[in-house]
């Protein structure tokens, strides 16, 4: 961990493993990363948590594009940006949504003035008391899984495959091996980055929201994964998740995905109580 960076969390983890667990806008993160197995260069995931009052966190994982120059430079350009922006607005008492596009806005800029082709993804949740919200710019991915498996929310990669799942024309089983899953058509860092910004969704009690990089979601099934993190600690979790993608990486075998890459996962929970019959999250 790089530790506390003024009021952000960051974890980049370059060369080896990191693990933090914190409580943090009135809830608990358990947050990974570890660069690919076997890679001589530096881990290119960044990883961040940043407070936005005492009831509301903004959880960002960043990949930098392999293949590109300064990967890790850039997803770490792209997660200081948006800081630097949202504590401006937080300075204004500026509405999170609209700091939120104001500050991916500045990240793209700051990663187009480092001129030197580098790119990042950059996937954000949002979460006001119950109220979480999505903002998305390449594959890596977020989810809100309930404790009996349901997804209630689910970005969608940019990519062939991600829009082909999307579409219909091919099931999330035979994305994981098809030949154009490496292929990312949206970053932070290029003059027509796009935001998938997604409508708000109530958090109930023992949802687990998770973010990650495609390390995770190129190596395990969806139902795996909701399998996993639907209920138990999350330490137990991101413990299973991922041993099963680290193994899966280096163990290629006819019937599961198999890429190496770099590995970054956050998840994150509410706690509650009970005033009426109805549930409101406890600040931590």
């Amino acid at each position: 961990m790089d530790g506390l960076v003024d009021d952000i969390i960051l974890l980049d983890g370059a060369t080896a493993p990191q693990q933090l667990d914190v409580q943090i806008g009135g809830g608990s993160m358990i947050a990974y990363t570890c660069p690919a197995p076997d890679k001589e260069t530096e881990n290119e995931d960044s990883v961040a948590a940043i407070p936005y009052g005492p009831d509301a966190v903004v959880l960002v994982v960043a990949d930098g594009a392999g293949g590109l120059p300064a990967g890790r430079r850039a997803s770490q350009t792209a997660i200081h940006a948006l800081r630097d922006s949202l504590n401006n607005a937080m300075e204004e008492t500026m509405l999170l949504r609209t700091a939120i596009l104001n500050g991916i806005d500045a990240a793209n800029q700051a990663v187009l003035a480092l001129a030197n082709g580098s790119a990042t993804t950059m996937t954000v949740v949002t979460i006001e008391a119950l109220i979480l919200r999505t903002y998305q710019i390449g594959d890596s991915e977020a989810m809100v899984v309930g404790q009996r498996g349901r997804i209630k929310s689910q970005t969608m990669a940019h990519s062939p495959t991600g829009f082909a799942v999307e579409a219909g024309f091919l099931d999330q089983r035979a994305a994981l091996h098809h030949e154009e899953r490496h292929l990312v058509s949206n970053f932070i860092g290029t003059i027509d980055m796009r935001i998938d910004l997604a409508a708000e969704i109530k958090l109930s009690p023992r949802d687990t929201v998770l973010l990650a990089s495609d390390g995770l979601t190129d190596n395990i099934h969806i139902h795996e994964i909701t399998e996993i993190i639907r209920k138990g600690p999350l330490s137990k979790a991101i413990d299973a998740m991922t041993g099963l993608a680290k193994r899966r990486m280096t163990i290629e075998t006819m019937h599961q995905p198999s890429k190496p890459d770099d590995l970054s996962v956050i998840l994150y929970r509410k706690p509650y109580r009970t005033i009426r019959g109805n549930f409101v999250p406890v600040r931590s």
